[in-house]
């Protein structure tokens, strides 16, 4: 039988997609060729913003910046746990100004923001999984960057090796389900890295490279609804069989950046899940 899953209220920031584009190319999801949709852009972005207050979630937001047009995603702009913000110093040089914006932001709330020395892209990245930060690395944020995390939050923070250039993220390749459990594809990973997956989570969903290709792995969960997207199909069932409930969210026009549902999300967490 499913286990009977108790959800979370959780405190999101978003920034709306109003200058959203696809201006370059920095990822393989991205071409320069492919136009965006910016009205349905900003109904899909809308529409995940009503999914989470419909669910009790508290949304924020932050005013879009002029030719940034990848601010829409942001879960790149830090990491928080337990009040505490670390910050981003973006790989491309294209986004580093979205750093200055967010944390600008933070600021204004009353946070003390801790700037990074290393490349870091925030939750991107650094994935808070209860006892631990769970922190990717290949492609864009650095190993430096996990140590100064750790050094910082005071939490361990456990390096895991990115491999396959479609998910160039680890939010691309792993979502947490709740403080026990994640959902991840292992062909995103290092062989020494899905053993330590292996180890860290037994019991672990499991996806396929379909649905991670789908984006079905940039999902976010409260721990128990799972805001997913609608063309993971297989994960969604296997999420159904452990309890967990599915909210399909499309967000299909932000793929055409490598983007999906936890990107365009940033949780603030204030206090210790």
């Amino acid at each position: 039988m499913p286990e009977n899953r108790v959800p979370r209220r959780r405190r999101f920031l978003v920034c709306e997609p109003r200058h959203f584009a696809v201006q370059y190319a920095i990822n393989p999801w991205m071409s320069t060729g492919r136009p965006v949709d910016v009205i349905r852009a900003l109904d899909q972005w809308q529409a995940l913003v009503d999914a989470y207050r419909a669910h009790g979630h508290t949304v924020d937001t932050v005013a879009p910046v002029p030719g940034l047009p990848d601010m829409v995603f942001a879960a790149n702009c830090a990491v928080v746990v337990e009040g505490r913000v670390f910050g981003s110093r973006f790989h491309a040089p294209e986004r580093r100004g979205e750093s200055v914006a967010y944390e600008a932001w933070f600021k204004t709330e009353g946070f003390e923001v801790q700037h990074p020395e290393a490349v870091c892209e925030g939750e991107g990245d650094l994935v808070p999984a209860g006892r631990w930060i769970l922190a990717g690395t290949g492609f864009r944020t650095t190993p430096e960057a996990h140590r100064e995390a750790q050094e910082f939050f005071g939490v361990p923070v456990i390096s895991l090796t990115l491999v396959d250039p479609y998910f160039y993220h680890l939010d691309t390749a792993l979502f947490v389900l709740d403080d026990e459990n994640v959902a991840y594809y292992p062909g995103a990973f290092s062989p020494g890295s899905r053993e330590v997956l292996e180890r860290l989570y037994p019991d672990a969903v499991i996806a396929t490279r379909e649905d991670a290709m789908a984006f079905g792995l940039n999902s976010v969960s409260d721990g128990r609804n799972v805001f997913i997207a609608p063309g993971a199909g297989e994960l969604a069932d296997r999420l159904s069989d452990r309890g967990y409930v599915p909210v399909p969210v499309d967000l299909s026009e932000f793929h055409k950046a490598g983007g999906g549902i936890k990107c365009c999300t940033q949780e603030i967490r204030e206090t210790r899940s």
